[in-house]
């Protein structure tokens, strides 16, 4: 009995034992993961509150049509688009000045849409706050200012646009009060952009200025409706948002295309890439969300104003919520059959644009806090038992990852931190996966990955 009992005593120990043993291996493995504890101190400074003051505020000012009242103080797009710049001039207050806020704008003519009831400026709200090291290279989070009716001509009628897109414009200001906190090696744009609804004349207006001044854009995260949890479907989900971006480049090169064939490379475009990249971080700080990566530039047949970027060569993205429901967009505010059309204050859920635009933010940071990606990498091993990969060197990276995927996987899944420029990968056959290299900083923080762009004979 007394051996039977001691036995009893010593399997229990044991037990115990595994279960401490694999919560060290757990506890280790989460903080191995944790690249930066001040990503988590960004999550939890934005503020639903905040969000939800600023969207009623852009509701109240009836319609933000494009091509409403500018000269009135409490209706029209003027009086908005003073608003938000006088928010981000708030905001550059109590960071000693740390944003440059000024209009960028862009005079659009009937001639140009039949979507244009008349000429007017399309006028953006830009706050840029510059990097430390590397002023010149930007990343992008957009809101929209513009809102619709039924008729996107009307510029009269109200049109509160709520979700659509006074959502997205608030989590910008938003993310615009934390980030300012911090200092950053790259430089930060937070925009408002109008002319959305009558044919992305702003982004268009923004893009041509970046192109025009020489920015070297990492990417735009073009927010366009984070607010809405509840779908036409009957749908109800807090967690899931939508990525989408397209497969590659809109002004690639018929050499470019052709190479494809034989490389590969169909959905490895730079817009691609920040998909990724948004996806990874989301899933490393924010496991609770499920970021859903959509193969296509935007919902079906329809753009947004991250398209004027892609145009021209830029990485650009849409963020948006999973469960859209129609009758709350673009619609007169009326009541129908018992159904409640229109984009009104009550249908945002506050809580889920705090978490979508803690997405934008930790990745906004990440990007900025990152040195660049190295610009030229090449790959060989045809015919070989393993894959070759060297690469430009980067200034401030102190090493390098190499990733690797499954042809058929939507995510880097593989990877090895090296602190060289070229590597080989023993018995990892080319034929089989796709590669690219992201450079990492002294901080953790990685580059967007780059697809090979060389070839290795």
């Amino acid at each position: 009995m007394y051996i039977v009992s001691l036995n009893t005593t010593i399997q229990k120990l044991f037990h115990k034992m595994k279960k401490v043993t694999y919560l060290l291996l757990l506890f280790t493995a989460v903080i191995t993961a944790q690249t930066d504890l001040k990503i988590y101190d960004i999550i939890d400074e934005v503020s639903a509150d905040r969000i939800k003051a600023d969207v009623k505020t852009l509701t109240e000012f009836g319609t933000r049509n494009t091509f409403s009242d500018t000269i009135s103080d409490t209706r029209g797009i003027g009086a908005a688009r003073r608003w938000i710049k006088a928010e981000f001039n708030k905001i550059s207050e109590n960071c000693n000045n740390c944003l440059n806020v000024f209009y960028q704008k862009d005079l659009v003519t009937t001639e140009m849409s039949n979507r244009v009831p008349h000429d007017a400026y399309v006028v953006n709200v830009v706050a840029v706050q510059k990097g430390t090291k590397y002023p010149n290279r930007y990343i992008i989070m957009s809101g929209d200012i513009d809102s619709r009716n039924s008729d996107g001509s009307n510029f009269t009628k109200d049109a509160p646009g709520a979700n659509d897109n006074a959502s997205g414009m608030a989590g910008t200001i938003e993310a615009a009060r934390v980030l300012s906190k911090y200092q950053f090696e790259s430089s930060i744009i937070y925009v408002g952009l109008s002319g959305e609804e009558q044919g992305l004349f702003g982004g268009a207006g923004l893009a041509k200025y970046a192109k025009d001044k020489g920015w070297d854009i990492i990417g735009i995260l073009n927010n366009d409706m984070i607010g809405n949890i509840t779908g036409v479907d009957g749908v109800v989900d807090n967690r899931a948002f939508r990525i989408f971006s397209e497969p590659v480049p809109a002004n690639e090169t018929d050499r470019q295309r052709r190479m494809r064939r034989f490389y590969g490379g169909e959905v490895d475009g730079i817009s691609r890439q920040l998909a990724r990249y948004v996806h990874k971080t989301t899933k490393t700080y924010m496991p609770e969300m499920n970021p859903m990566m959509i193969y296509r530039l935007d919902r079906f047949g329809r753009g947004g104003h991250h398209r004027p970027f892609n145009d021209l060569g830029f990485a650009g993205i849409r963020i948006m919520e999973a469960h859209e429901n129609y009758t709350q967009q673009h619609q007169d505010i009326r009541t129908e059959n018992g159904i409640k059309y229109g984009d009104t204050f009550e249908h945002v859920n506050f809580p889920y644009a705090k978490k979508l635009t803690a997405v934008n933010a930790i990745n906004l940071a990440s990007l900025a806090w990152a040195p660049a990606a190295p610009e030229v990498v090449g790959i060989g091993g045809i015919v070989e038992a393993s894959a070759k990969l060297k690469w430009s060197a980067v200034e401030g990276a102190k090493g390098y990852k190499i990733y690797w995927r499954d042809t058929t996987s939507p995510t880097w899944d593989n990877s090895r931190y090296v602190e060289t420029t070229e590597f080989t990968l023993e018995g990892i056959v080319i034929d089989n996966f796709f590669f690219g290299v992201a450079a990492v900083g002294e901080n953790g923080h990685e580059s967007m990955v780059v697809f090979p762009n060389k070839i290795m004979r």
